[in-house]
């Protein structure tokens, strides 16, 4: 219990016939940044709700830093959110949206001074504590809303969607940025977000939820390389997939029968724990594990035995650093592969163009369904 700091056991929330949190179990260590990853409707925003303390479970038990949180009130307990809208006081500067919680806590004004000052200066807006909501960026605005929560010394803070309102390349910027603060501060940040790229590029460990459930938790490698189920891989980022039977196993790698690749007999895989010759799988394969080639035999090295696949060029795009292809692999059955635009002189698949899609066992994860 000492290493985290949330606790939520067998957690169930329902609004009417709807049960948004599904006896919910998770564990945040001390001092993580920690991502809550799902779709609209998926129970995210109703689990940090809960931690907040705006809304109260039907079952199970709440703990922040050891200490239960059943009827213990949002203004009680040792969190503070940041909202995606901000909620600046608009006619207040940066300055005194920040020092307004410590405000109302009778904080002495010579500490309220000192702890304003270092907040706005962990967000590096010292040179702007004068100015109003108006006059900030939206990058602004969301670092003074971070400093007002910092301020309180929060033992965990909650984040909603923080960059939401942010454009891509500022988005892209803070996530870099909140990700130094937090390791900075040293506290425990959980975050609510559907943005893939967000969690996966500031969290030390995701958690994937649906319909109220948490399906898989880990360190964002872990969540993309090894998803546990289907959901999972298409939410997080792009997978290519077939389906089809186990027909052999061999020494931790199975032989499957792929039905929609009519041209090849089999493809070759890890085999996943308890496998079984018979099961159902889907094979998933990310698209930058795919290699290709205008010939079966390419340069490609590979370890173990390596599968290859005939397709065709439906698309070509050029993305700056890579090309990215839309293969079709068999009737109605497309591909998608990122190659690195890593040299000049490397060669590029044309629209139409008949090639090899090859990959090697370990790039490759099956499931079973």
């Amino acid at each position: 219990m000492a290493d985290n700091s949330v606790e939520m056991r067998e957690v169930v929330k329902r609004h009417g016939t709807t049960t948004a949190v599904d006896r919910l179990s998770l564990e945040i260590r001390k001092g993580e940044f920690f991502s809550i990853l799902g779709p609209s409707g998926s129970g995210k925003t109703s689990t940090l709700r809960l931690l907040a303390g705006f809304e109260c479970p039907d079952q199970g038990e709440i703990l922040i830093e050891g200490h239960p949180m059943q009827g213990v009130p949002p203004n009680r307990r040792p969190v503070n959110l940041v909202f995606q809208s901000y909620a600046l006081f608009p006619h207040l500067t940066a300055a005194g949206n920040v020092a307004f919680g410590l405000e109302m806590q009778r904080v002495p004004r010579a500490e309220i001074e000192s702890r304003v000052t270092a907040a706005l200066e962990m967000v590096k807006l010292a040179s702007k504590r004068d100015r109003v909501p108006g006059q900030l960026s939206g990058g602004e605005q969301q670092r003074v809303a971070l400093a007002r929560a910092l301020v309180n010394r929060p033992a965990v803070l909650l984040l909603d969607e923080p960059l939401g309102a942010l454009d891509q390349q500022l988005r892209q910027e803070m996530q870099v940025e909140l990700k130094a603060i937090q390791e900075q501060v040293g506290i425990t940040f959980v975050c609510v977000t559907h943005h893939q790229e967000e969690a996966l590029t500031m969290s030390d460990r995701v958690a994937v939820m649906d319909h109220g459930r948490v399906l898989q938790v880990g360190a964002p490698h872990e969540i993309y390389e090894s998803p546990a189920s289907l959901f999972v891989a298409n939410f997080i980022g792009v997978s290519n997939t077939v389906t089809g039977r186990i027909i052999a196993l061999d020494d931790g790698r199975c032989v499957v029968n792929t039905p929609d690749l009519p041209a090849v007999p089999a493809i070759h895989a890890r085999a996943p724990l308890g496998a079984l010759a018979g099961a159902q799988v889907t094979l998933v394969l990310r698209p930058e594990h795919l290699h290709l080639s205008r010939d079966v035999r390419s340069d490609v090295r590979t370890d173990g035995v390596d599968n290859a696949v005939p397709a065709r060029v439906a698309k070509a795009m050029y993305n700056g650093s890579e090309m990215q292809y839309h293969l079709s692999v068999s009737e109605g059955l497309l591909w998608q592969a990122r190659v690195p635009n890593s040299r000049g002189d490397q060669k590029r698949f044309l629209p139409g163009e008949s090639i090899y899609v090859r990959w090697k066992v370990d790039e490759g994860v099956i499931l079973a369904e």
